[in-house]
């Protein structure tokens, strides 16, 4: 397994990379504990043990929620969570419905992406729309190699350049007025081979994706393939043609984003994921005290990501390599 393919990714997920992100810095290197032997400074391989890790918070400051323990953060799993937990949930950077913990997931996501790569499998996720400002989506039936290597590799990914900048334009404009804004990431998984999917009705590729990216923070949402576009459809347009290439059975289009059934066709997966906006946001917010029982104002003070959608795009992509895999694993692929 290589370190800076690892390293790689971390990085794209790291707060403090961009001025359109937080300004808190994290040096987010992971320290391996077991189940791995070093090959050199820049590879390690797997012992078959379970592979333990460590990211330690080196930037932190509970001070500034200090004086948020009994009044609720709208948009935040504060008043449920005390609800859920008797008031002993941590609500400092979020505890654990915090982002932070998606740090972790990045690093399982890169070991299981590195396996993937080699049975021909990539996956690469970019920013689709932040605000109003749109990217170009994916190709549906047939994605270059070099854009998805490319893609996966950098912050902020977007597939036209001026659509990034457009999009930095909404996130600026959304902090200068002391608020936030959301978005969606467009991802997708090529190579996979036809057939492949979990056991039982409950076991479908959708059905697998589902639980993992819904489990990222923030995302309110997700569609596969044409999504909620084929409601507006016949079935003589969203019906996906077959033909031969060579010896292999594809489509000539793609709206089921290379899943029927549950079960994937061999054709591109394609999935969108929307996240909501940051909902910590620098403007005076009504709220409540829960040890007054009064109806109260929030100022909120730190160091909150404008818009969580650039740092958010390695993690879906993560999360698709852990449920990938665990697919593979369980047909023995």
């Amino acid at each position: 397994i290589s370190w800076p393919a690892i390293l790689c990714q971390m990085a794209r997920r790291a707060p403090g990379q961009d001025p359109t992100a937080t300004p808190r810095r994290e040096a987010d290197t992971p320290q391996l504990l077991a189940g791995s032997i070093a090959q050199g400074d820049e590879a390690f391989v797997t012992t078959g043990a379970p592979l333990a890790m460590v990211i330690h918070n080196t930037n932190t400051r509970s001070q500034d929620y200090g004086d948020k323990m009994t009044v609720p953060r709208p948009g935040h799993a504060d008043y449920p969570a005390a609800v859920k937990y008797h008031g002993a949930n941590d609500h400092r950077g979020g505890g654990h419905f915090s982002g932070r913990l998606t740090a972790p997931l990045v690093f399982a996501g890169a070991v299981c992406r590195q396996i993937l790569a080699r049975k021909g499998i990539a996956i690469a996720a970019h920013a689709l729309q932040i605000g109003q400002a749109k990217d170009q989506p994916f190709p549906r039936c047939k994605i270059d190699d070099a854009l998805m290597q490319s893609l996966s590799s950098r912050y902020f990914a977007t597939i036209d350049p001026q659509a990034q900048e457009a999009m930095r334009q909404e996130i600026t404009a959304a902090h200068e007025q002391l608020d936030s804004i959301g978005g969606v990431i467009e991802c997708a998984c090529t190579g996979l081979p036809p057939g492949l999917a979990g056991e039982g009705i409950f076991g479908g590729i959708e059905s697998v994706l589902a639980p993992m990216i819904f489990a990222i923070p923030a995302c309110k949402g997700l569609d596969f393939g044409a999504g909620f576009e084929v409601a507006t459809l016949r079935g003589s347009q969203n019906n996906d043609p077959y033909y031969y290439d060579g010896d292999q059975v594809k489509t000539r289009t793609n709206h089921a984003g290379g899943i029927l059934g549950g079960i994937s066709t061999g054709m591109p997966l394609l999935f969108r994921a929307a996240f909501k906006p940051t909902p910590s946001i620098a403007r005076e917010q009504q709220s409540v005290d829960l040890q007054r029982q009064v109806d109260t104002t929030l100022n909120l003070r730190g160091r909150h990501d404008p818009c969580i959608v650039p740092r958010a795009i390695p993690v879906v992509e993560a999360m698709t390599a852990i449920a990938i895999l665990n697919l593979l694993r369980a047909n023995n692929a």
